[in-house]
């Protein structure tokens, strides 16, 4: 992620953020992808579609977020009795938790698996996505046909396949957003390349704001601490080596 040229890296602590940040980075490549139709931008679209419905049928994710969002409202909803709250902000942030968690009600348990193996067109492709060229014409001559129909016709399918995505994707983002916003970042330096900081507990992610690109920062972490270490590249072929300078940047532990 990058923002006003401070790039941003991200790191989950555990598997459930580190599976919506995957959600989040897979619709975004959908939604980027299906703006181009010529026909590279409709296989890479539908090479995106595959990999959302992959992670989903292998995770549960729509109960993931379903109760996420329940202990999301419910934690916010206590805040109504604080004098030093902006009502309108947090009334507004319970009513779009109330209109996904609606929504994602009307989801049927296990849709990405069901829709993989029900619609043959698409499991015909999970069967070959994983093969380097696979989906070559000659190899699926129905897939061929399919990105010979009409722009009309093509969106409508995109449309049909991730109408149930669409209020997966809205509670991850809804949650991403809620989780970034719950810590402020704080200037750091990084002495000789290395910070070692105690997080707090609960912490579910690190976001590291860096506007040096010179450097890039690995981060590790685990309950009680994490260590960002900032490498660079020494080579022409990549290698990679930590850096000896001391790097100021800021860092965000955050938890909801």
């Amino acid at each position: 992620m990058a923002d006003d040229g401070v790039l941003c890296y991200e790191q989950p602590l555990n598997e459930r953020i580190r599976t919506f940040l995957r959600v989040e980075h897979l619709t975004a490549r959908l939604h980027h992808h299906r703006r181009d139709t010529a026909l590279w931008g409709r296989r890479a679209a539908m090479d995106a579609l595959l990999d959302i419905l992959n992670v989903m049928s292998r995770h549960d994710i729509r109960g993931q977020v379903s109760k996420e969002l329940e202990l999301r409202r419910a934690s916010l909803h206590h805040l109504n009795e604080r004098d030093d709250v902006d009502q309108e902000a947090l009334t507004g942030i319970l009513s779009e938790l109330d209109a996904i968690a609606s929504e994602m009600a009307q989801i049927p348990p296990q849709f990405a698996s069901y829709q993989l193996r029900d619609n043959e067109l698409l499991n015909s492709l999970n069967n070959r996505h994983a093969i380097p060229g696979g989906t070559c014409s000659f190899d699926l001559p129905a897939y061929h046909h399919w990105l010979a129909q009409s722009d009309t016709s093509i969106d409508a399918d995109f449309d049909r396949w991730f109408r149930r995505v669409a209020p997966v994707e809205r509670g991850v983002r809804l949650l991403l957003r809620l989780l970034r916003d719950s810590a402020e970042p704080t200037s750091e330096i990084a002495e000789n390349g290395v910070l070692v900081h105690n997080t707090a507990t609960g912490t579910q992610m690190i976001r590291v704001l860096l506007d040096d690109p010179s450097v890039f920062p690995e981060i590790s972490g685990g309950r009680h601490r994490a260590t960002v270490r900032f490498m660079r590249y020494q080579d022409p072929q990549m290698h990679l080596r930590q850096t000896e300078n001391s790097i100021v940047f800021r860092m965000a532990c955050c938890r909801f």
